[in-house]
């Protein structure tokens, strides 16, 4: 049931622990499940495998994101149950909205007023920067990934962490530890038990970090044509960046285009890589990644996004040169890590 306007006014967003984050799950009859907009597999992996969890328990279950119309292709095999439902179809007014793998609000893209409408929104999520919005938000950084803490849950839960379940959490560790080498010994002991469940390591891992179509050698050459080595930028570390046109953007495959910085990442001479994508006339997303020197979350912070302090991103209107401008100053003055 809806909260009555007059008291969704009052509502104060607050932080749970495991087992109140658990007895709201439990509790709920009508349960949608959000990604953030162009889910990774992290995101659209946790949203299923605790959807699954879910639908078992007897919960109408739906779980979506506010674009692209359908998931990655690589992502699509993750829904055997098929609980993933466009955007347009997702209920008005969720009994409980359970929004992970998302920073903030906006990042729901045009799904974020079901935050505001819900009787119940709960965060689960492991981004440092994520601004603890939802009636009750589940946040723990120290995770390397939010599949991590969506195990936890379901273990808290008694539910069966099957093999329809293990290959979403599979493919969310992968790709949020880097193939699990940011990875804690835990992570690695929650990976094995995926796959003595019965993961075929190869068969997830392929699509998602190892495949691409021949157009990709082209739209990357075009790519790499643009990159540009500034070593005194950074804090004197190393910047690279680069920059995905519009036509790029518009005419290859979501996974095509996000894996572009995975390459600009492999310079030798910078510390942290930049991939700028247009994504429409003056608008961009920026990604970046670090090595592990310097916070680029807090960079992405100050320029109205966020993340992790190795990998962060934000979204802004304006020219290239401007966006890289700001980017410049905002990167002198990100903190160092240890």
């Amino acid at each position: 049931m809806a909260v009555p306007e007059q008291q969704r006014e009052e509502v104060v967003s607050r932080p749970v622990d495991l087992a109140e984050a658990v007895e709201l799950l439990t509790a709920a009859r009508q349960v949608v499940l959000l990604a953030h907009i162009n889910p990774d597999a992290d995101a659209l992996g946790s949203a299923l495998a605790l959807g699954l969890a879910l639908h078992r328990r007897g919960a109408h279950v739906q779980v979506s994101f506010g674009a692209p119309e359908r998931p990655a292709e690589s992502l699509r095999d993750l829904d055997v149950a098929g609980l993933v439902v466009p955007a347009h179809r997702v209920v008005h007014v969720p009994e409980l909205l359970v929004v992970l793998d998302t920073g903030s609000v906006d990042r729901l893209g045009p799904l974020a007023d079901r935050a505001a409408a819900a009787g119940t929104t709960l965060v689960i999520d492991h981004h440092v920067s994520n601004s603890g919005f939802g009636t009750h938000y589940y946040v723990d950084p120290r995770a390397e990934a939010t599949a991590v803490m969506v195990l936890h849950l379901l273990d808290a839960m008694g539910a069966s962490v099957d093999l329809p379940t293990a290959r979403c959490l599979y493919a969310g560790l992968v790709t949020d530890t880097r193939n699990f080498r940011a990875a804690s010994p835990d992570t690695h002991a929650m990976a094995a038990r995926l796959l003595v469940a019965g993961v075929d390591a190869e068969a997830v891992t392929r699509p998602l970090l190892d495949t691409h179509p021949f157009a990709w050698l082209s739209m990357l050459s075009a790519v790499l044509a643009t990159a540009t080595l500034e070593v005194d930028e950074a804090r004197g570390l190393g910047l690279v960046h680069a920059l995905v046109r519009r036509d790029l953007v518009d005419g290859g495959r979501q996974e095509e285009v996000e894996s572009v910085i995975d390459v600009l990442r492999t310079t030798a001479e910078a510390e942290v890589a930049v991939v700028l994508k247009q994504v429409g006339e003056c608008r961009w997303t920026v990604s970046l990644r670090s090595k592990g020197r310097i916070d680029v979350a807090a960079a992405a912070s100050a320029l109205g996004g966020g993340g992790h302090r190795a990998a962060a991103g934000f979204t802004v209107d304006g020219d290239a040169p401007a966006i890289l401008d700001r980017l410049r100053r905002a990167l002198a003055d990100a903190p160092l890590l240890g």
